[in-house]
């Protein structure tokens, strides 16, 4: 159990840390922490994946850029709970299922982020606006995620650890 807090903590820190770093692309910046977000998805239950992404995007945004941070406590936690739950057992899931869990996520983010910026900016046409980096942004993170879970020893080290 100490062991599994600690890399829940380990993860929530990284999804903090990597909230600060980004690079710029039209439309905005694309942040690492999504790819952070997913993995912890793909190694963790939902309810754990959840509160690691959902408070890591929390307090990320809460330190960086505040207006969304409440949007991305639910978005982000939304997401990484359907990840894992449609997901199951990442170790015995198939590469589809796992792609199209992480598809999920994606719509989730995407309709989520859109719906918050339309709230908190009180503006659909800036939402509309961003739509299409929101989009990129979220394939690319999936696209990363799902390549480091399978290209990478590190998930077969961390699943070990945690199980």
């Amino acid at each position: 159990m100490t062991k599994r807090l600690t890399y829940a903590a380990l993860f929530t820190a990284l999804t903090v840390l990597l909230s600060s770093f980004s690079i710029p692309v039209p439309g905005g910046h694309f942040y690492f922490n999504k790819v952070i977000i997913f993995l912890a998805a793909l190694v963790f239950n939902p309810l754990e994946a959840a509160v690691i992404a959902g408070l890591g995007s929390f307090l990320g945004d809460f330190f960086f850029y505040p207006a969304p941070m409440f949007v991305s406590l639910l978005v982000q936690g939304l997401a990484a709970y359907t990840v894992s739950k449609l997901a199951g057992d990442a170790r015995s899931a198939s590469k589809t299922q796992i792609f199209l869990a992480l598809l999920a996520a994606c719509f989730i983010s995407i309709v989520g982020y859109g719906l918050g910026r339309a709230f908190v900016y009180a503006t659909p046409t800036y939402a509309l606006m961003k739509l299409p980096f929101d989009i990129l942004a979220s394939l690319l993170g999936s696209f990363l995620a799902y390549s480091l879970y399978y290209l990478s020893s590190f998930s077969k080290t961390l699943q070990k650890a945690l199980h």
